[in-house]
């Protein structure tokens, strides 16, 4: 069975504007598209395939803030605003889709973008790799300065915790603002890097991370114990 990888990044309350998530989302965007070609269009829901293919997303100004004023929660103010996009693959296991909430400032819910990403396919060839993964995450880390970002498998975050609460597990890709503490010293092969100064990028292995290799869940576990004694493992918290 193939393991399902997914990405996500999350942060706490932060109340924004339309226009404020409207100028992330388009520097996630413009980023996105140096990270793989089936990351460069992207197109709203609709009630149909065909129906969606005539909805784009003007990755730029007034179009974007249009998009998120009209996902504004339409009983709790405070929920902020959501946005969900598809890249218009036709074929659903190579296709690539993302479900954003932006903008909310109520301690009830987090914020985050997520994707869902393809799992076979030529798509997934080139996104399911140590290099486009690093670059979905930090794509996603410089837009939206979150908490904490990972992307990583499925199946291995269902084997170390049964609940699973943003910023507080390890996986295959990660991040972790600075805020949050300085990242310790990691065992080879793991790879450590600064994003701008907003926080520390983590890639467990070059290779594809998968829980059915006893090594990479064995290096999960040791890179997991390091940091939660540099208490990096944490629930989000409310940033106003």
């Amino acid at each position: 069975m193939t393991e399902t990888i997914y990405a996500g990044s999350y942060w706490g309350a932060r109340k924004e504007s339309p226009e404020a998530c409207a100028r992330r989302m388009e520097i996630l965007l413009t980023n996105l598209a140096g990270v793989d070609p089936s990351f460069v269009h992207w197109f709203q829901q609709g009630r149909s395939r065909k129906a969606a293919l005539q909805r784009p997303i003007e990755p730029r100004g007034a179009a974007l803030v249009d998009i998120i004023r009209r996902g504004k929660d339409r009983v709790f103010e405070d929920l902020g605003f959501r946005m969900s996009g598809w890249n218009g693959v036709s074929d659903d296991y190579d296709a690539s889709g993302f479900d954003i909430t932006c903008g909310g400032y109520t301690d009830a819910v987090n914020n985050f973008c997520v994707f869902t990403l393809p799992s076979r396919g030529t798509n997934a060839a080139r996104v399911l790799s140590a290099p486009a993964l690093e670059g979905l995450v930090r794509s996603m880390a410089v837009a939206w300065e979150p908490d904490w970002a990972i992307a990583t498998s499925a199946a291995h975050r269902d084997l170390m915790t049964d609940n699973p609460k943003p910023g507080t597990f390890v996986g295959w890709v990660m991040y972790l603002a600075r805020h949050r503490g300085t990242v310790p010293p990691l065992p080879a092969p793991v790879r450590v890097e600064a994003v701008e100064d907003k926080g520390t990028l983590i890639v467990l292995t070059p290779e594809r991370f998968t829980v059915s290799n006893p090594e990479h869940v064995a290096l999960a576990e040791r890179v997991r114990e390091l940091l939660n004694g540099a208490e990096l493992l944490k629930p989000l918290q409310p940033q106003r």
